[in-house]
């Protein structure tokens, strides 16, 4: 655990430390497009935070190599070196795409690319474990295929839910967080060796995630892009992929019995894994209400709107802030309930945990229709978002001037706006607004 935690310090310092001076590369490089009608920024914020992690992500490969233990990975297995050449094509990718706006169909192509160039090196699903079925071996172009689309889909669905500031890196890092106390469980409380790359990986993306963070809270300094969104989708399903169809269920040996029954009633220690979608089962849902909204309208399933699930959190009433974790609070709920019912499915209480924090989170999501209101009494001692709003009398043609300026601009402060106004909560840019005309102007701080 303590090489874990060192390789985890490091790729987030490499990370951290790396991200400013690529801020200012890409304000000189030109990384910094214009405000587009489905983004929620104010103003224009540089890209490419995507070469931070990657950096971050070589640094933390290179300190494990070198460690007493984590090293025997490398020497075991070829998948560290697998992810690191997949990894290093679709970051090139994604820093072109984020340079000069690449064709959608050419980003998939290279996702495929680098997905197919994993597989070459032996990252692939060998064997799937299927309920009342047994554990299924895969021929070479099932395991092809079935891994190639599991990478893609991931990269998308990451891709997909990078709409607010630290939204992606935060998802992300929270479902990396549950994949790795359950690898770590696998390889350790096991003895299972194949467990190893997947637990190093995840380690690796909770460094690259934090790093981030820091520059990439609202008020945002640096997007990640597309280099950054996909390389970190790329990350979170090679560790799923790996130790999904390269851990034999049976070796777990937690039932006695014939193979067929093992694997039934190892189900639930699977369920974290069959699927990378089931610990980013937000973004995955996003991704396929996205295809769907899309194609059903005659649009391309890459054309973008404003239909995201982070955007109708901003259209209920939410802040920039507080839509972003009431992702995370969704996010780690699926992907910690899932791991705890992968520990203990028997458990009555963990299913009741999750109903009532369910129940919890469907409150947060309507709390904005449910704003309470204090009576007028109390008014003076509330915040200005809990006191009723004054009418004003129609007899009255003119108020005084101090009250009405007053009034005036408390019902101007509470009054609902359209999305697509500038002004909502701090998180549209659609308004007529000055834009930078230089790259010095540009660069200053927002």
């Amino acid at each position: 655990m303590r090489e874990y935690l060192l390789t985890l310090c490091i790729t987030a310092a490499v990370t951290y430390l790396l991200t400013g001076p690529v801020r200012k590369f890409a304000i000189v490089a030109g990384a910094m497009p214009e405000i587009r009608a489905r983004d929620v920024h104010r103003e224009p914020t540089p890209r490419l935070g995507g070469i931070a992690m990657f950096f971050g992500l070589c640094a933390g490969l290179l300190v494990a190599d070198h460690l007493t233990n984590l090293s025997q990975v490398f020497d075991k297995s070829n998948e560290p070196r697998a992810l690191l050449s997949g990894a290093a094509l679709i970051w090139l990718i994604g820093v072109l795409d984020d340079k000069f706006e690449i064709d959608a169909l050419i980003k998939l192509g290279g996702q495929m690319i680098a997905a197919g160039v994993m597989v070459m090196q032996g990252l692939t699903i060998l064997w799937l474990p299927i309920p009342t079925v047994g554990n299924v071996a895969l021929t070479q172009w099932q395991g092809t295929l079935l891994t190639v689309a599991l990478v893609v889909i991931t990269i998308n669905a990451v891709n997909f839910v990078d709409g607010l500031d630290g939204l992606a890196a935060g998802m992300v890092c929270i479902a990396s967080v549950a994949f790795f106390l359950y690898a770590y469980r696998v390889w350790v409380s096991y003895g299972i060796e194949a467990a190893a790359p997947a637990t190093l990986f995840s380690a690796i993306l909770m460094g690259m995630c934090l790093g981030f963070l820091p520059h990439n809270m609202h008020p945002a300094r640096i997007f990640m892009g597309d280099s950054g969104s996909m390389l970190i989708g790329l990350v979170l399903a090679a560790g799923a992929i790996s130790i999904t169809g390269q851990v034999d269920p049976d070796a777990l040996k937690l039932f006695a019995g014939s193979e067929k029954a093992a694997v039934h009633q190892t189900v639930p220690v699977y369920i974290p894994l069959l699927l990378p979608l089931t610990i980013i089962a937000i973004p995955a849902a996003d991704l396929i209400l996205a295809i769907v909204r899309r194609t059903w309208r005659g649009q391309s399933p890459f054309a973008a709107d404003r239909g995201h699930l982070h955007h109708r959190l901003l259209e209920i009433g939410h802040s920039h802030s507080r839509a972003v974790l009431i992702m995370y609070f969704w996010s780690a709920l699926i992907a910690f309930g899932a791991l705890a019912y992968s520990v203990n499915s028997a458990s009555m209480w963990i299913v009741l945990s999750v109903v009532f924090l369910s129940a919890i989170g469907l409150l947060l999501l309507l709390l904005p229709r449910f704003t309470p209101r204090a009576p007028r009494w109390a008014q003076a001692f509330l915040p200005p978002r809990y006191r009723r709003r004054r009418a004003v009398a129609e007899s009255t043609p003119v108020a005084e001037p101090a009250a009405a300026a007053g009034e005036s601009e408390e019902d101007e402060e509470r009054a609902p706006v359209a999305v697509g106004v500038s002004g909502v909560n701090g998180a549209t840019a659609l308004g007529a607004r000055s834009r930078f005309l230089d790259r010095r102007k540009a660069g200053t701080s927002r």
